[in-house]
């Protein structure tokens, strides 16, 4: 069953993936004038862009070098690419449906209408150029958003607790050892008591982090209670059982369904990914199961990387929940559809008496791009009675 669903998902991504890009090449290629010497370039650069980041991602599995870090990164901004020029294309064919029915083009694009293509074609691709620029700056620039949540009991010995919440690093090929650095530089200047990442800290591939050794960075973060992880669905990608012996011989302490008592009594409880089912054949423990026993008269944080089913953590005394995964879409449009499918896409949300908060990630998937909102590292700061 797996198996099959695996083919009918992979298939309809590469249908969907080859038209898209088929589109996008037929409108390039019908603004260059037949017989141009350009269209023979046009042509090459179009296939070789249109699947480096798929040839990346294999030659990555079977010879992991520069060659396939140059096509996994021109793949990864083609991926960015994409949107925008379908965007524009489907546009500009609207507008052209429109004038078809109702003529309202000027009467200089009408008597110049090649070089009019040819002006919006360059145009296009400087805007879309801009577009990624922008993107990935924006990418490597995260913000800091401090939170305080309030919740009413009592820890043994203190009144507050600080944590810092990085969500979906994603570390690999894109998110290699100088961004990785500078991450760990900005968590260990929070100076918080507990340090806690909600899955997806690799990304699918695990061979780039082991040659850039990206655990050694990990390492030297520093928390006074510790650094806890859960998986995500990119650790069951790449293969969950590595990437969690990875992580653990790196001072991260993976919680896969596990709870464990940190600081006078604050509980932590770390769920299995969703994708326990789709890649292990196994099922993750039930909550109700995984917070039996625990003492609720005592905080509970609740890890859970996709924020799904929310009302199930409040209903069953978590305090706060923590999840990831969304992205906030990363690229927009993309945020309109993570808002229609998560009940929050990005942000804060209070359950009943649970403080839920969904952070858009630090890292980034497939486009190292980040359109229509922010990369986050999140400061939370829990007082109690």
């Amino acid at each position: 069953m797996r198996a099959t669903a695996f083919i009918i998902f992979f298939s309809l991504f590469f249908a969907v993936y080859g038209l898209v890009n088929y589109y996008i090449f037929v409108r390039g290629w019908q603004v260059i004038p037949s017989g141009s010497p350009w269209r023979r370039p046009y042509l090459v650069l179009f296939f070789i862009l249109a699947f480096s980041y798929l040839a990346g991602r294999l030659l990555e599995r079977v010879w992991l070098s520069w060659a396939s870090d140059v096509l996994v990164w021109m793949g990864s901004f083609w991926l960015a690419a994409m949107v925008y020029f379908l965007l524009i294309a489907v546009a500009f064919d609207a507008l052209r449906l429109l004038n078809h029915l109702v003529p309202l083009y000027p009467v200089w694009i009408r008597q110049n209408y090649e070089v009019a293509k040819q002006v919006l074609a360059l145009s296009t691709v400087g805007l879309v150029t801009l577009i990624l620029v922008a993107g990935y700056v924006n990418a490597l620039s995260p913000r800091v958003r401090h939170l305080s949540f309030h919740i009413p009991k009592k820890v043994d010995g203190i009144r507050s607790l600080t944590v810092t919440v990085a969500s979906d690093l994603h570390l690999g090929t894109i998110v290699g050892r100088r961004r990785v650095g500078q991450i760990v530089d900005t968590i260990n200047g929070l100076n918080a008591d507990l340090v806690l990442f909600p899955g997806d800290v690799v990304d699918e591939d695990l061979g780039p982090v082991f040659r850039e050794n990206l655990g050694d960075s990990l390492k030297s973060i520093r928390s006074k209670h510790g650094v806890f992880s859960i998986t995500g669905n990119h650790e069951y990608i790449g293969g969950v059982e590595a990437a969690c012996k990875y992580l653990a011989e790196h001072g991260i302490t993976v919680l896969r369904d596990h709870v464990v008592r940190v600081d006078g009594g604050v509980y932590l409880v770390g769920r299995e990914d969703r994708s326990i089912s789709q890649f292990g054949g196994n099922k993750r423990k039930p909550l109700d199961e995984l917070l039996a026993g625990i003492d609720k008269s005592y905080p509970v944080i609740l890890l859970d990387h996709q924020p799904f089913r929310l009302s199930e953590g409040a209903s069953l005394g978590a305090d706060v929940q923590l999840s990831g995964h969304t992205h906030h879409g990363q690229l927009w449009p993309f945020n309109h559809i993570t808002r229609a499918v998560y009940e929050v896409s990005c942000g804060y949300l209070q359950k009943g008496q649970t403080h839920v908060y969904v952070s858009s990630g630090l890292g980034t998937w497939g486009p190292p791009v980040r359109i229509g909102n922010r990369p986050e590292i999140v400061h939370l700061t829990l007082s109690f009675e």
